[in-house]
């Protein structure tokens, strides 16, 4: 009998014929995080992971930060599929094991087994009866379920299970690239990204002396909240002084936000197409702020070819914070520094924007040499996944 860890795969078990991609790169992004601490093993329809010096609960907590996996299970594996040894295998396991009402699970894949589901769950119920004391079947509201699954090489037996992120395992589906603020919004959508298998880079747009270090240390630490879900994050930080007091000094004040949002659009896109990324995602929801109505987004979109997604757009600022705390990331977001996107703010900025009135102002500019300019001196740093003994340094 060996103690071991196995994870249900959930959507990534309706992938049909690509479903052994997504399964390799699961186990790909389990062996880079726990690296040389668990031993791994998967089928098409489990991923066993045995961890080193028995150290489930630290392994479990690394799981519990990768996309891919529907449930993570501890469970006792037994090779020998003989009916007493399995019986008696399965009062060892419940020997300290304390509950007043149970239940038996089965769950026979291996078909060629000579005892059907329904008469092992009454010979497994009937064993447990026998050898435990003052306890009995409930099969309604059970203080336990015993599942035990007869597979083709091996029996399972386990108890809970630990509910995983779900998703799909990050990279299979590509690159992005994020526009991560300070703010609560961006952070979300970079995480709901992540589960869709999209790996992330993301840019972030600072106007010194406007804004001040403490606002480019906060977006790092938002980065590396985000990195455990991304393996590691690189950011991309751009230089938009020159740019955002050009727009403030040559544009109407009503257009300044439009405007500006159509610059850092265009800078994300130049990025984007350099390091390989098919779409840029930010945290735009609709109606949020004047440049997050239709009209805006519209306008403002135009300007770039690549696909732009937008997460939190149909959600509410509540559901948008209950997800940041979640995950970890609201005390910082809330954080008072203040970002390109708060500074120099109108009075009364356009909610309905004018197309040819934005490029009628845009000619105002000489906007194409201090993007190209921007982007050419722009510091990348790559930050990697945060320890989880450092996570409360950073909220």
């Amino acid at each position: 009998m060996q103690k071991v860890i196995f994870l249900k795969y959930g959507e990534l078990s309706t992938k049909k014929d690509n479903r052994n991609f997504f399964i390799k790169i699961l186990n790909d992004t389990i062996k880079k995080k726990l690296q040389d601490k668990v031993e791994v093993s998967y089928d098409l329809g489990r991923m066993f992971i045995i961890p080193k010096n028995d150290n489930f609960e630290e392994v479990i907590t690394k799981l519990q930060t990768i996309f891919g996996i529907h449930e993570i299970v501890v469970a006792y594996r037994l090779e020998n599929k003989d009916l007493n040894d399995i019986k008696n295998n399965l009062i060892t396991i419940l020997q300290d094991k304390n509950f007043k009402t149970f239940k038996v699970e089965v769950k026979r894949s291996d078909k060629n087994y000579p005892i059907h589901s329904m008469e092992l769950r009454k010979i497994f119920g009937a064993t447990i009866l026998k050898n435990k004391q003052n306890i009995k079947v409930d099969v309604n509201k059970p203080e336990v379920i015993i599942n035990i699954e007869i597979r083709l090489k091996e029996v399972l037996i386990y108890f809970d299970s630990i509910k995983g992120l779900g998703g799909y395992p990050v990279s299979s589906l590509g690159k992005g690239i994020l526009m991560l603020s300070g703010g609560i919004d961006s952070p979300v959508s970079g995480y709901l990204t992540i589960k869709r298998g999209v790996k992330l880079e993301a840019i972030y747009f600072e106007s010194p002396p406007h804004t001040s270090d403490y606002a480019l240390d906060k977006v790092k630490k938002l980065a590396k909240l985000l990195a455990p879900y991304n393996n590691d994050i690189k950011l991309h930080i751009i230089n938009f002084t020159e740019i955002q007091e050009a727009i403030y000094k040559n544009i109407p004040h009503e257009y300044l936000i439009t405007i500006m949002r159509r610059m850092m659009y265009r800078i994300s896109a130049i990025v984007a197409s350099r390091i390989n990324a098919k779409v840029i995602v930010n945290g735009e929801s609709i109606g949020q702020v004047a440049s997050q109505t239709l009209t805006s987004m519209s306008v403002i979109n135009e300007v770039v070819k690549i696909p732009v997604i937008r997460p939190v757009a149909c959600l509410d600022k509540l559901e948008i914070i209950d997800i940041a705390k979640k995950i970890g990331t609201y005390d910082t977001s809330i954080l008072p520094y203040e970002d390109c996107c708060t500074i120099f703010v109108p009075d009364h900025p356009v909610i309905n924007p004018v197309k040819n009135k934005c490029e009628e102002y845009e000619k105002l500019i000489d906007y194409e040499n201090m993007i190209y300019n921007a982007v050419k001196n722009r510091k990348v740093i790559t930050i990697k996944e945060i320890e989880d003994n450092i996570y409360k340094d950073l909220l």
